[in-house]
């Protein structure tokens, strides 16, 4: 069996979540998808866990992070082409992200930046391959 990766964010309007994360073109697992939750499908093994705020507390015993205050994590997505990038980074601005970084762009790294409508922060990025020892 593969490695996955399930990445659980509290969200304010599980379907308000939702609609933005399909106008950038991802979809959902509806085996794990009801009112309290949905299944993010990133990749084949790359999942996040869109979780209403009732429901990720029962996870934990803290208090969920205020995004507006603090920064709980930095969700960094790499893909195949500078193209790809701009046009996940360009429709998520279109559907109501915030940009919160100008972009980074270095002789073989390029990454935009957004705050999701939950006030998660996302790196979106691409990586020349030529420059990545193996």
């Amino acid at each position: 069996m593969s490695t996955k990766i399930f990445v659980n964010l509290p969200v304010k309007d599980l379907n308000r979540s939702m609609d933005f994360f399909k106008s950038l073109g991802f979809t959902f697992n509806p085996q794990f998808t009801d009112e309290r939750a949905a299944c993010l499908v990133i990749s084949e093994d790359i999942y996040f866990m869109l979780l209403t705020e009732k429901i990720f507390k029962t996870f934990m015993t803290k208090e969920i992070a205020d995004t507006s205050k603090t920064t709980e994590v930095i969700n960094a997505l790499f893909f195949d082409s500078r193209e790809t990038v701009d046009e996940l980074a360009d429709k998520a601005l279109k559907a109501g992200a915030r940009k919160y970084r100008e972009p980074d762009i270095t002789d073989f790294m390029y990454s935009r930046s957004f705050s999701d409508l939950d006030g998660h922060l996302w790196e979106v990025g691409y990586m020349d391959p030529s420059h990545v020892q193996k």
